[in-house]
C-alpha cells in the first residue's frame, strides 16, 4: 500500500492540533442559549471550520452552533468521519506537567487536553483527506467531515445534525481504538438524589465518563476521617482540615482500569458521619467496578461485563446527589437493569433520575464496512488483531452503517480523560496514513 504521508502533512497537522488544543473547550453552558456549550466550544468549532476551508473544503456553521460540517468531492454516496471538539475538564491541575490547554511537544509527544481524545484523531483523519487531495486522485464520493461539540455530555450535537442533515451511506468515527470497533455496549448515565447534611459537604469529581481520580473532604473532623481512611488501606493525605483521597482516573468505560476516589472515601467518610448516601455507595458499590452487588453478574461475550462509574458526588444542606456511568453489554437491554438499580437505591431513600441512554452498537464483522477498514489496519501494521468490542461510546451509533476506527494502537497507554494527556506524534502519523488509504478507498474506487 502507499505511503501518503509526507513531512509537509506532518509540520502542518501539529501546527493544526496545537490551533484546537489551545482552545479550552470544556462544556461550560446547558445548550438552551447560543453558544449552546460555551465561549470556547464555538471558538473551537470555527477554528476547526477554518482549518478545513484551508484544506480545499466548504464548510457549514450551524447558526444555532450546536454542529459543523466541511465537504469535498462528487457523487451520490456521502461518506461520513464523525468528530468530536469538546473535552472533559482538565482535573487536578497539580498533576499536569504542562498547562492542558497550551500544546506542548517533548520528547515525541503532544501534550494537551483532547490530544487523544479527540482532537489528535480528528486532525489525524482531516490531514489524511488533505495527503489523498494532494496525491491527485479523484474522489467520486462525497466526503463530509462532521464537528460535534456535546460529545462528553448529552450528544444534543448529534441530535440536532440527525434532524436537519443528509444521513451518509457510511463512514467512520476517529474515537477509538484500532483496528476497527463493530460493537459498542450501550450507555446509560442516572443520578441518585437523596437528603442533605448539615454536618458535613461535599462537591467531588468532574464528569459522567470520567473515574474519580482524587476526592477531598474539607471539616473539623478530618483528622478522624483521615484515620479511617489509614485504618482501611485508604491513599490519602491530610493538610489542616482537608483530607485528599488518591485514586487514579480513567475513562468509565474502564473502570476497572482505576480508582475511584469517590467510592474510597465514603468508606471513610461513612464511619463518621451516618448518611444514607454514604451508606449506599460502602455497602452496594464499595470497590466493585462491575455493579455486582446491585445487578447479579451482567456480562455477555461478545463485549464483557457491566462497568459501573461513581462518577460525582455533591452533598449541600438540602441535597444529595451522586452521578453514575454504567457501560451495558449488548445483549442486556437498559430497561432490565433500571428497576434493580431504582429497588438498590430506595432501600436507602435515595430516588433515581436518569440523564442519558444511548442504545448499543453492533455492525456486522462481516459486513463491507468493517471488513475493509480491518484489512487497510492489517496491511498498513503488520498487526492482524482482528476487530474488536469496546465499553466506549462513540458518535458510530447515532447513524447507520458508521464503526469507530482508531486512532489509538493496541500497545498504547491510553490517556483519554487524564492528566498529562498526549499523542505520540509517531502514532499520529501512522493514524494518519491509515486514514489517507481508508479515505482513498472509501471515496475514491
Amino acid at each position: 500500500m502507499k505511503n501518503w504521508i509526507t513531512e509537509k502533512h506532518q509540520k502542518e497537522s501539529l501546527a493544526a492540533l496545537k490551533r484546537l488544543i489551545d482552545i479550552p473547550s470544556v462544556n461550560t453552558a446547558d445548550g438552551t442559549s447560543f453558544p449552546p456549550f460555551g465561549k470556547a466550544i464555538e471558538e473551537c468549532l470555527t477554528e476547526a471550520l477554518t482549518i478545513c476551508e484551508e484544506l480545499g473544503m466548504t464548510t457549514y456553521h450551524d447558526p444555532a452552533g450546536f454542529y459543523g460540517y466541511a465537504d469535498y468531492g462528487q457523487g451520490e454516496e456521502l461518506i461520513a468521519v464523525l468528530c468530536h471538539l469538546d473535552v472533559v475538564p482538565a482535573g487536578d491541575l497539580a498533576l499536569w506537567e504542562t498547562d492542558p490547554f497550551q500544546a506542548v511537544v517533548k520528547e515525541g509527544v503532544m501534550y494537551g487536553r483532547g490530544s487523544q481524545d479527540d482532537k489528535g484523531p480528528t486532525i489525524a483523519a482531516l490531514y489524511a483527506f488533505k495527503a489523498v487531495v494532494d496525491s491527485g486522485v479523484a474522489f467520486n464520493k462525497r466526503i463530509r467531515f462532521v464537528f460535534g461539540t456535546d460529545e462528553e455530555t448529552l450528544w444534543r450535537c448529534m441530535a440536532h445534525y440527525n434532524l436537519k442533515e443528509e444521513q451518509p451511506t457510511k463512514g467512520f468515527v476517529p474515537d477509538s481504538a484500532f483496528p476497527v470497533t463493530y460493537a459498542e455496549k450501550g450507555l446509560l448515565q442516572a443520578k441518585l438524589i437523596g437528603p442533605g447534611s448539615t454536618a458535613f459537604a461535599l462537591a467531588c469529581g468532574d464528569a459522567f465518563n470520567v473515574v474519580p481520580g482524587n476526592a477531598q473532604y474539607q471539616g473539623q473532623d478530618a483528622q478522624l476521617v483521615s484515620q479511617k481512611l489509614a485504618e482501611l488501606g485508604i491513599s490519602q493525605t491530610l493538610t489542616d482540615q482537608t483530607v485528599t483521597v488518591n485514586g487514579k482516573a480513567v475513562h468509565s468505560s474502564a473502570a476497572g482500569q482505576g480508582v475511584n476516589a469517590v467510592n474510597q472515601l465514603a468508606t471513610g467518610l461513612v464511619q463518621v458521619h451516618s448518611h444514607p448516601m454514604l451508606q449506599f455507595l460502602a455497602e452496594k458499590v464499595g470497590t466493585e467496578t462491575n455493579g455486582f452487588s446491585i445487578f447479579g453478574e451482567v456480562k455477555d461475550e461478545m463485549t464483557g461485563e457491566l462497568t459501573f462509574n461513581v462518577a460525582t458526588i455533591k452533598v449541600t444542606e438540602t441535597k444529595s446527589e451522586i452521578e453514575l456511568d454504567l457501560r451495558i453489554p449488548v445483549s442486556y437491554p437498559a430497561a432490565d437493569l433500571v428497576p434493580l438499580l431504582e429497588k438498590a437505591a430506595a432501600a436507602y431513600g435515595l430516588t433515581y433520575e436518569e440523564f442519558d441512554h444511548v442504545p448499543a452498537l453492533y455492525v456486522p464483522k462481516e459486513s463491507d464496512l468493517v471488513q475493509t477498514l480491518t484489512t487497510i489496519y492489517q496491511n498498513k501494521t503488520g498487526d492482524q488483531t482482528q476487530p474488536i468490542t469496546s465499553g466506549g461510546a462513540t458518535y458510530a451509533r447515532t447513524m447507520k452503517n458508521m464503526v469507530a476506527f482508531g486512532a489509538h494502537f493496541p500497545d498504547t497507554k491510553s490517556l483519554a480523560h487524564q492528566a498529562n494527556e498526549g499523542i505520540s506524534i509517531t502514532e499520529m502519523v501512522q493514524a494518519m496514513d491509515i486514514y489517507a488509504e481508508a479515505i482513498f478507498q472509501l471515496c475514491c474506487n
